[in-house]
């Protein structure tokens, strides 16, 4: 649209919605926030207000619609949570003092992954911004979480191992090259099912020279060598991006953001993003609530840092032994030191956030009220500090080595600001008496003024005889004297009128001016200088954001160690052996979760022991319900708890280091993407068996029940056979099926055992005993099942009599030939289905099935029985 005819105030926001087209532009126009155009168009519908027009020197109204400035945060969060950015352009010279048109500039750029809003964000997680650069045959990946000033930086070889970095973090918005978006990585599902924005820049940013310099610049080194970033030269080229982004849109120096953290994501065990979901690590798999999830029963911290870092340690578990030890020799001192314990936990509990309000303060955001809640966290530090003196696990020294006192900052600010502060920072009552002369004497002035204006109304009473005269005051006019009409003619005649009101006159003195003067002057200027002195405090505070920082990973960590002792202590875990010669030996372990949501003393307890020789593979049979599934996810949550650092829900528990956890326990029909059940499931099996070691744990459910049962079982069979070879791959592998043909693999496959799930049956009727024991079921009880799930009696008779007639199509002989040693053929029968099966029992034909009863089917060969079923399937369609 042309500009010529627009009115100077549209060309100066049409000059800064240029600069900004991808934003939603907030411009300030006295006490609202309006956007115009498209944006007014589009920030009604999304917060559906009212749109109006605004003459703008063009032929048509300019479409406009406005919010309060006081409650821009709220409009702004709705709008992020919508996945907008937002240009907040504001005035940055004082109307008053204004020639011609107020200036504006855009100060800040909000976006999903750099909101500083406290009442969008939850305290218990972080916020990240993601930054991706896709290059030829690798990937840079930066995160930073702005609200703590935590940054991070890797590189990964594969598209999938990229979605397992985005699945752990779980950012609030990606920033990436153009080439991301053809890499293989389904953006649309990672919009979609994981809600992150993502953002393309342009191929400017992800400039490798300018990357390096940015980096360089920003903390302020002459190599990346002293960053440690030299082997990450894709990962560099990822966060000069972001800080060169986080400089865009923030304006700010970004100082809390002080250290970047290199790593290489094998450093950690890899959880695949399907494993996530199905162990309901940090929400449940159907509602996506806190409760009922593993994170739901560690999470008893007391500081949102500490409830961050244990989300942290959830999401990445260690792969190091000693790292291990160390933090399982900090919870063990603190559970065998309860009261003292219990003494940390009562004073960590009033420490606010200090991450996020250091954050605030470099921003130069933080009020005086969060100064002072600063100030009172900080006080609770020496008193951790003497009491962590009494411990001797290495972690728990080095957090006492590592917890600032600040005692300097806190004696900063207690002297600067007063106890209870207003909100608002230019309204004064900010500064302690005492501080700063000149706020002092300007206090006293503004004081001693009330008792100056009554001295002075009592002594022109008196003067003129006038016994109604008042004192009065008012924003536009100032203090006056106020002579009601009926005594006008007393006014002396230094008095001059100033205003008149309907029944009264006001006047000016040369004494009462000077006084004004005095008054009123002190009071902008205490305004002034308490505000000034408030920003002065609050820059020092800020400048110790390295210290500040270091004191406050210390005290999350601690709160972390604390929480999961007390867990453990609460819930009877015992502390778990770590090894590395591939052991895993649970006695009478226990599922983390489920023991908590269902009544004492309920959970049956069971062992598991896998091993990297004679007992890789466990098959376990057993009808639905018995707690097949509950018993495998309770493995991995044990496994995964130990490598954590915390104690764990068993008698005794021996682990060997897990490199991978991958899970397959059930799966459901992906419509939007045209993907099925059993296409879903065999994505995840293909995903398990290209990545999955000999130091893996593999926990599968099912395998093969989404086709037809010929085909499932033979699908089942050579996963089986795959995992159990050490040439291929050799995971520990506890592995829950109905095929119970499959029991037969147990000492035909190196490695292979059986367990099944006591059932004690009672007559039709059957009882869930929930315990593992060595073996194979013979039967899968799914009749019992469904009788006690309510399925009409009519239905489950039936299905009693189709059972019988089944049985003579019963292919467990022909399992038990395929498994003979001296038979090398594969299975021939993935060509059949159980309704052909059934089929041949209905066909009222006697000599075809005279035919397939005298079939010899152990001295057929695959050929010969394909044959033959050919001939019989035109037989059939023949006969009808």
């Amino acid at each position: 649209m042309s500009s010529k005819n627009m009115s100077p105030m549209m060309r100066e926001y049409c000059k800064t919605k240029e600069s900004y087209m991808d934003c939603i532009l907030f411009y300030r126009l006295g006490d609202f926030y309006e956007m115009f155009f498209d944006d007014a168009i589009l920030v009604s519908k999304e917060l559906e207000l009212t749109l109006t027009g605004k003459d703008c020197g063009l032929e048509e109204r300019a479409p406009m619609c406005g919010i309060p400035f006081h409650a821009a945060e709220t409009y702004i969060k709705r709008l992020i949570e919508k996945g907008h950015k937002v240009a907040i352009c504001e005035q940055v010279e004082d109307p008053k003092k204004a020639k011609g048109l107020v200036k504006r500039e855009v100060i800040r750029v909000v976006t999903p992954g750099t909101t500083l809003d406290a009442t969008s964000l939850d305290e218990s997680r972080n916020n990240y911004l993601m930054s991706i650069v896709s290059l030829e045959d690798h990937f840079g990946c930066a995160i930073a979480d702005i609200t703590t000033g935590d940054c991070f930086l890797t590189e990964v070889d594969k598209p999938q191992k990229l979605l397992d970095e985005i699945n752990k973090f779980v950012p609030a918005e990606i920033i990436c090259n153009d080439a991301f978006f053809m890499s293989g990585v389904d953006t649309e599902d990672l919009k979609d099912r994981l809600r992150i924005c993502i953002f393309p820049l342009d191929n400017w940013y992800f400039d490798d020279s300018l990357c390096q310099r940015t980096l360089k610049e920003h903390f302020h080194v002459n190599t990346l060598e002293g960053l440690g970033l030299q082997d990450y030269d894709s990962g560099v080229i990822a966060a000069g991006a972001l800080f060169q982004y986080l400089n865009e849109t923030q304006k700010t120096a970004l100082s809390h953001m002080a250290t970047i953290h290199p790593y290489t994501a094998d450093k950690f065990m890899l959880i695949d993003s399907s494993s996530r979901r199905n162990l309901e690590l940090v929400e449940t798999l159907r509602e996506k609530q806190k409760r009922g999830s593993l994170l739901w029963v560690l999470d008893k911290t007391k500081t949102a840092m500490g409830a961050r870092t244990l989300r942290g340690y959830v999401e990445q578990p260690l792969i190091d032994a000693e790292e291990i030890n160390l933090r399982l020799g900090a919870v063990e001192e603190l559970t065998q030191k309860p009261m003292l314990r219990d003494e940390i936990r009562e004073y960590l509990n009033p420490i606010y956030d200090l991450e996020r309000l250091i954050s605030r303060i470099s921003y130069q955001s933080a009020n005086p009220r969060d100064m002072v809640a600063f100030a009172s966290s900080l006080e609770m530090i020496p008193y951790i500090r003497q009491i962590l003196q009494e411990f001797e696990a290495p972690i728990l020294k080095q957090i006492f080595e590592d917890m600032d006192p600040l005692e300097d900052v806190t004696d900063l600010i207690k002297r600067a600001i007063t106890d209870e502060p207003p909100l608002a920072q230019k309204d004064g009552g900010i500064i302690r008496e005492g501080y700063n002369a000149d706020v002092d004497k300007y206090r006293h002035s503004r004081t001693d003024g009330k008792k100056w204006l009554a001295e002075l109304e009592a002594r022109e009473k008196e003067r003129t005889g006038i016994k109604t005269l008042k004192i009065k005051y008012s924003r536009v006019f100032g203090y006056a004297l106020e002579v009601t009409n009926s005594f006008k003619d007393q006014v002396p005649d230094n008095y001059v009128r100033k205003q008149t009101l309907t029944n009264a006159e006001r006047y000016i003195t040369q004494e009462l001016k000077d006084l004004e003067d005095l008054i009123l002057g002190a009071e902008d200027r205490l305004y002034a200088l308490e505000y000034e002195l408030f920003a002065d405090v609050r820059d020092k505070v800020g400048k110790e954001v390295v210290r500040i920082q270091k004191t406050a990973k210390a005290i999350a960590a601690l709160d972390v160690f604390a929480s999961l002792a007390l867990v453990a202590e609460r819930n009877n875990f015992v502390r778990p052996k770590i090894n590395e010669n591939g052991v895993l030996d649970i006695k009478n372990g226990r599922h983390p979760v489920v023991e908590q949501m269902i009544e004492n003393d309920m959970f049956i307890a069971n062992d598991t022991y896998l091993d990297n020789q004679k007992k890789r593979v466990s098959i376990i049979t057993g009808p639905n319900m018995a707690g097949k599934s509950t018993y495998m996810r309770q493995t991995a949550l044990i496994v995964l708890m130990a490598q954590i650092g915390s104690f764990v829900p068993a008698e005794k528990a021996n682990i060997g280091i897990v490199d991978r956890i991958f899970t397959r326990v059930g799966a459901s029909d992906d419509l939007a993407s045209g993907q099925s059940t059993f296409m879903v499931e065999m994505t995840e099996v293909a995903n398990i068996l290209r990545n999955a070691t000999s130091r893996s744990l593999l926990i599968l459910d099912e395998i093969g029940r989404g086709t037809s049962t010929f085909d499932g079982l033979a699908i089942a069979w050579s996963v089986i056979e795959h995992i159990s070879n050490t040439k291929l791959c050799g995971a520990k592998t506890l592995f829950a099926t109905h095929y119970h043909e499959l029991t037969e693999l147990e000492g035909k496959i190196p490695g292979v055992n059986n367990y099944c799930i006591a059932v004690k049956e009672k007559g039709d009727d059957i009882v869930f005993l929930r315990k593992i024991v060595k073996g194979g079921a013979d039967k899968s009880y799914g009749i019992q099942v469904a009788k006690l799930a309510g399925v009409p009696d009519s239905v489950i008779n039936r299905a009693k009599e189709l059972v019988e007639e089944l049985s003579d199509a019963d292919i467990t002989a022909a399992v038990k030939d395929l498994t003979a040693p001296k038979k090398k053929q594969k299975i021939v029968y993935d060509q059949v289905d159980m309704a052909q099966m059934s089929l041949f029992d209905t066909v009222q034909d006697n000599d075809i099935v005279d035919e397939i009863r005298d079939l010899d089917m152990t001295h057929l060969t695959p050929m010969e029985a394909m044959n033959i079923l050919y001939n019989l399937q035109n037989k059939i369609k023949n006969r009808w």
